[in-house]
């Protein structure tokens, strides 16, 4: 036992100086009683020291204090996450539009591993889960409690291996399994760039990338060259992605000056606004976007940018409400903590956490099933579901004909009731 007391000094010498080096940090930024901070650290210092001394099997020092982030961030909120070097690698490669894994931004929502979006094009997209799904077990075990960082960690893996996990949909409490093969992915930020009808130009965004402003700037001269007078943004199941990037594409549908959002933390003084820096791309064209449930985050800005600033119409149905700021803070050995340090607010102060943006004109798409709740804990009666469920991997029922897609369809006959209402006017003062 002396040995082992021996072994734990370093260690609880090292948590000491770090406690006291916090308590210095925490008090200049937080208005904190230095000695309760002590005491409550304290109890972290003797812990450590227990386990390092009295653990069953020795437990290398990185790994307990990794663990101990985990858990401190772990308590926090859904979206902030404590990255190792192997994942603080990992999120930096995503942000530049090609990694490895299924191809689906997830998140913690009511303590449930919940799909934001599936990303278009991706293995994810093409097995048919969906926004909304949640995720109740990875290679049969239960989900309960699991971080989402746990939870990437155990869906990505090596390109051409196979993953499977269960989801309950809750469209319609059914529970489902998916077997999906990991690939890299690839991604474009605009998906498709066309005219689909007479002079209305359609724009797929499907993630917000380092490059996606640039190329929503040539979707959109691409559209005009073809005749389009009106553009339809489509941002269904846009999981989102940087803050720059949708600053950065707003501007193009924005008059110069014009407020894009603002984010603002613990301390009201440090409110942070973003603003139109060019002018409009856009301009005189009719702008309609269409959001679902799968819009989120970045998407959601530049929905809320576009409707508070009146300078288009959003159709579809109420966003995810992914309204935090997560900023990435790297640490001395290469890791990183994801820390949710503010909150989106739209131009006109509505905050998107938790209520996401609420459409101008609310167009469901058709659910075939009726809707039924899904039970307060999802958890308890996963194994009967699983009996019930078939093993078959569902197909994906999204139709890419725009003329079957109702929300586009509508989208469509709003411009058109809008030209023939223009022409009206225009008959009609020339009869003064």
């Amino acid at each position: 036992m002396t040995k082992k007391r021996r072994f734990v000094v370093p260690i609880f010498v090292f948590v000491l100086i770090a406690a006291g080096s916090l308590i210095k940090n925490a008090l200049s930024d937080m208005d904190l009683d230095g000695k309760e901070l002590f005491k409550e650290i304290q109890l972290f210092a003797d812990s450590v020291t227990l386990i390092s001394a009295d653990y069953v099997k020795p437990v290398e020092p990185k790994d307990l204090i990794y663990g101990a982030i985990r858990g401190m961030i772990g308590a926090l909120d859904g979206y902030s996450q404590f990255l190792d070097p192997e994942s603080f690698k990992e999120i930096k490669e995503e942000t530049k539009g090609q990694f490895g894994g299924l191809g689906m931004e997830i998140g913690i929502r009511d303590g449930v591993l919940k799909v934001i979006a599936p990303i278009e094009g991706t293995p994810a997209f093409k097995a048919g889960v969906k926004a909304g799904d949640l995720i109740v077990k990875i290679e049969d075990e239960i989900t309960r409690g699991i971080t989402v960082n746990e939870a990437i960690k155990k869906l990505r893996g090596e390109p051409g291996t196979k993953v499977t996990f269960t989801v309950i949909r809750e469209e319609n409490d059914k529970m489902m399994d998916f077997t999906i093969t990991r690939a890299i992915i690839k991604l474009k930020s605009v998906k498709e760039a066309k005219v689909i009808e007479g002079n209305i130009g359609y724009i797929r965004l499907i993630e917000f990338q380092e490059r996606t402003a640039d190329d929503m700037s040539r979707a959109i001269r691409e559209v005009k060259e073809k005749g389009a007078e009106n553009i339809i943004i489509d941002l269904r199941n846009n999981p989102g992605g940087l803050l720059d990037s949708a600053v950065n594409t707003a501007e193009h549908f924005l008059k110069k000056g014009d407020l894009i959002v603002y984010t603002e933390g613990r301390d009201p003084d440090k409110k942070v606004e973003f603003r139109a820096k060019k002018g409009s791309q856009v301009a005189g064209m009719g702008i309609i976007v269409i959001v679902d449930r799968g819009s989120a985050s970045a998407a959601e800005i530049l929905a809320g940018a576009i409707k508070d600033n009146r300078c288009g119409l959003v159709l579809g149905e109420t966003t995810f409400g992914k309204g935090s700021v997560q900023t990435v803070i790297p640490l001395k050995d290469d890791s990183a903590l994801r820390l949710t340090t503010a909150a989106y607010y739209t131009p006109d102060g509505k905050s998107l956490m938790e209520k996401g943006i609420e459409p101008d004109i609310e167009v469901k798409r058709i659910i075939s099933e009726e809707k039924k709740g899904v039970k307060k804990d999802i958890f308890d009666d996963i194994e009967e579901k699983s009996k019930k469920a078939k093993k078959t991997t569902p197909k994906n029922e999204d139709d890419p004909a725009w003329r079957n897609d109702g929300q586009i369809r509508a989208a469509v006959n709003i411009f058109k009731g809008v030209n023939a209402f223009d022409k009206c006017r225009v008959f009609h003062q020339g009869d003064k």
